[in-house]
């Protein structure tokens, strides 16, 4: 409801504030996505360091 709530708010926007909505959500994609690759290449540095010790750091040992 919510969703169908926010779809008529944008229908009734101009063209100019249907394109600050849609520039918006482009920066938010783009900050989530930088916020992904740091991770990732901090598990790969960690792996290219490691990997033994940060695999094994998963493995549950006797009654863990």
């Amino acid at each position: 409801m919510v969703q169908q709530f926010a779809q008529q708010q944008h229908g009734s926007e101009g063209p100019q504030a249907q394109d600050q909505v849609k520039s918006r959500k482009a920066d938010q994609s783009q900050e989530q996505e930088d916020a992904l690759d740091a991770v990732l290449d901090d598990i790969s540095s960690t792996l290219e360091t490691d990997a033994e010790t940060y695999v094994s750091s998963f493995v549950q040992k006797g009654g863990e």
